[in-house]
């Protein structure tokens, strides 16, 4: 089985099981994202390309380790073999640090809110990137929102200001003001990630209520014309009960603008626990449109220096998961 067919069947189930040989250096826990608050989730790599699944002893997908990272997976009639990477701060060679843990906002699709998580201080941030700094090739910031999204903001510059870069890139994800993207490019941030979360604004109303899609729209077109075409990316959820037309549109709208759609599987979690994740039929096909509007646009993933694109744990990737 080619990898990208591969990667797509464990995207579609989303978890494993660890069996054999303890396997608990290489689970990493999540303060933000779809693992936030669960029991944690492997990297499992072959060939160079990753995937993230998240640990569940009800999985219908085995992975075996066999020692030093060796690992062989099992699922019905699917099996492969590769290895477990050990991550960094959340993922492998990044630092990738939330800042707060907690939300104001109840996005129907996010546990964060439901969470009691910290708010880290900058000086605790350093510490943990210096205790990395030799197994990391980025520095990623993305946070909660605590208090007001003004007073995130500056919560994170005041965690910019506080690390020492030594010339590595910086990316940083958070929910934006009319000026995050200009005082970011002020800080030396390499790249940002403002998430446009859903496919319409129709879905964004009833899945984000009292966020601004048309304001994180500006946001992302301001930032393209600061930091690049090719430097900036969204997070869209697949499976909030979007069409693929639909998809295809959304997809379009930000390649058009310059920005790398970051095509999320939607993990049903908080007020959607009881949805599907999308199939790995489906995931191939918005893989392919995702494809095509990345071409026609002149955006190459392969460039990101930090955050999701870099990583390509969580999504299927064009252009680093396959040509």
């Amino acid at each position: 089985m080619r990898w990208l067919e591969l990667k797509a069947e464990l995207l579609a189930i989303g978890s494993c099981r660890l069996t054999g040989v303890d396997a608990s250096g290489y689970i990493e826990s999540s303060a933000a994202g779809p693992g936030a608050g669960g029991a944690g989730s492997v990297f499992f790599s072959k060939g160079g390309k990753r995937v993230r699944l998240s640990v569940s002893p009800d999985s219908p997908l085995e992975i075996r380790h066999d020692g030093d990272g060796k690992v062989h997976l099992r699922s019905g009639g699917m099996e492969a073999t590769g290895i477990l990477e050990e991550p960094a701060l959340h993922c492998p060679h990044q630092a990738y640090i939330t800042v707060s843990g907690r939300c104001i906002f109840s996005c129907k699709y996010c546990p964060v809110p439901l969470n009691e998580g910290r708010v880290k201080t900058p000086e605790e941030i350093a510490k943990m990137i210096e205790f990395v700094r030799d197994r990391i090739d980025a520095i990623s910031i993305t946070s909660g929102v605590v208090g007001s999204i003004e007073d995130e903001e500056r919560r994170v510059i005041e965690v910019l200001k506080r690390i020492d870069r030594q010339d590595i890139p910086i990316g940083v994800s958070i929910y934006p003001t009319s000026h995050t993207p200009d005082h970011l490019y002020s800080e030396g941030v390499s790249e940002v990630k403002f998430n446009l979360e859903a496919a319409t604004p129709a879905l964004f109303r009833e899945m984000c209520p009292g966020l601004s899609w048309d304001g994180i729209i500006r946001s992302l077109e301001r930032s393209v014309a600061l930091f690049g075409r090719g430097k900036v990316f969204s997070n869209v959820i697949l499976g909030l009960g979007e069409t693929d037309e639909e998809m295809e549109v959304c997809i379009r709208l930000l390649t058009e603008r310059g920005v790398i759609p970051v095509i999320r599987p939607l993990t049903p979690a908080a007020a959607v626990a009881s949805y599907r994740r999308p199939p790995a039929e489906r995931l191939l096909r918005i893989a392919d449109l995702h494809y095509d509007a990345l071409k026609k646009a002149g955006l190459d993933t392969t460039k990101a220096e930090t955050m999701c694109t870099y990583c390509t744990g969580c999504d299927i990737v064009p252009g680093r998961d396959y040509e």
